[in-house]
């Protein structure tokens, strides 16, 4: 099917998590020429590419600490419009004198700010709110006000609801008599200070709130008491059209890949804890153990902070057995390629929003095996009947052994990705989940418009 031409009149303002979007790029090796250029390997690109399906535009607007006045582009690969916005000079001011501003690091005020000359030790607990209050200062109100104006946008959407810039935008958008919505991708960003007495406000305010998971559904009705209407369960989009077509064997040669290994493939940012990459490994070394003589391989795909903990925990030589793409893929062509090379997807991961690694998988037509964390039930809801074994988190004998049944039975996995590949048709569609976003943010083609 044709997309339909992004329609002007109306348009989705996305803001993206985080304090600066350098804070991302930086941690994946990715340089903002390449975000602008190249980059797609971001949810945020498939909520562009959905929208566009129903003839809605998406304006991303992302704050940056490499700025000094807002810069309008375009990003090549969709054609949406980006703004990078300057931070403001509060949020610069206090990011300066912080060495280890986020992560568990926070925890303690002398690691986030170091050791600040003339500072007796009984004034550091006032630099805790400081430490918080940095979060909420870096998105600029006053650049953010003229592009939403410029744009004419009649909506704004924030990713993650539980991080200060949705408790700042729905603010914003009360003045400006804009609707704000969140969306979650995993984010679980609760401080301590600021955010209970402001987060329950922005959740009251807030025009509706977009989650894929059921048990995070069910957890923020509980917590926030909000009534069903104001939140819908819509899943990330894929494009299932540009899953297909690459011949295995072609793949595996490329690659340097036996043509006749059985091969297990995963992809993603290289972040062991969260992604389970330990588990995937000990569970690995089972499968290889209980198969001796049998050709093997692993194929991994990306890179990120833990990437020197991973060459570390698999050891410094190189091993036959692994094969490790040590780079942050973005180019869907490419990634199609190494999938397009497994018999079976593994999906290890602890901590998870509504992931989209396996929804590629499932939309290549590879069975999934997957740890339950969260989104993971959601994606594979009938499970063997979607395409895919569920497993518990944290448990390397179960992800072994739903390794080696598929590994060990072709007909099995030939038929789990068969379903995994209509599941991914049906629920996951550009255009399916395109409709359910346009209608819940109310923009597109016949819907009302408000605008400031």
């Amino acid at each position: 099917m044709t997309p339909r031409p992004p329609s002007t009149d109306h348009a989705v303002a996305l803001l993206p998590w985080g304090n600066v979007i350098e804070e991302f790029l930086d941690s994946i090796g990715v340089s903002m020429e390449t975000f602008v250029g190249e980059f797609t390997g971001s949810w945020m690109f498939r909520y562009v590419a959905a929208l566009r399906e129903v003839g809605v535009r998406t304006v991303l607007v992302f704050v940056s600490a490499r700025v000094v006045r807002t810069t309008r582009v375009t990003h090549a690969p969709t054609g949406a419009t980006m703004y990078f916005l300057p931070a403001g000079r509060l949020h610069r001011l206090l990011r300066s004198r912080m060495r280890l501003p986020f992560g568990p690091e926070g925890n303690s005020v002398r690691q986030a700010f170091g050791t600040i000359r003339g500072l007796k030790l009984l004034a550091y607990p006032l630099l805790v709110p400081a430490r918080e209050l940095v979060l909420y200062v870096s998105t600029p109100l006053g650049p953010l006000r003229r592009v939403l104006r410029e744009e004419r946008c009649g909506v704004i959407l924030c990713q993650e609801y539980e991080y200060p810039r949705f408790d700042v935008c729905v603010a914003l958008g009360a003045v400006l008599r804009l609707p704000v919505f969140g969306t979650f991708q995993g984010g679980d960003y609760w401080r301590n200070h600021f955010e209970p007495w402001l987060r329950p406000l922005a959740m009251r305010r807030c025009a509706g709130l977009i989650i894929g998971s059921a048990r995070e559904v069910a957890r923020v009705r509980e917590r926030y008491r909000l009534p069903p209407a104001r939140i819908a369960r819509i899943f990330n989009p894929v494009d299932v059209r540009a899953w297909q077509g690459t011949a295995r064997h072609s793949a595996r040669a490329r690659l340097g890949i036996p043509a006749d290994a059985r091969v297990l493939v995963w992809h993603g940012r290289v972040s062991i804890w969260p992604k389970g990459l330990d588990i995937l490994l000990t569970a690995w070394e089972r499968v290889r153990a209980e198969r001796p003589g049998q050709i093997l391989r692993l194929l991994l795909v990306g890179t990120g902070p833990d990437a020197g903990r991973l060459q570390e925990r698999m050891g410094r030589a190189p091993r036959p057995d692994i094969h490790w793409v040590n780079e942050f893929v973005h180019d869907p062509a490419v990634i199609r390629e190494y999938l397009a090379a497994g018999d079976v997807y593994a999906f290890p991961s602890r901590h998870e929003g509504f992931p989209v690694a396996p929804l590629e998988a499932m939309a290549a037509g590879l069975p999934v095996v997957a740890a339950d964390a969260q989104g993971v039930a959601d994606i594979l809801e009938d499970g063997e009947a979607s395409g895919g074994i569920i497993v518990p988190t944290e448990d390397a004998a179960a992800f072994a052994a739903a390794l080696g049944r598929l590994l060990d039975d072709e007909g099995l996995r030939h038929e789990l990705g068969r379903r995994a590949r209509v599941r991914a048709e049906v629920a996951f569609s550009l255009e399916a989940v395109g409709q359910q976003l346009s209608r819940f943010l109310g923009v597109g083609p016949g819907e009302p418009e408000v605008r400031g």
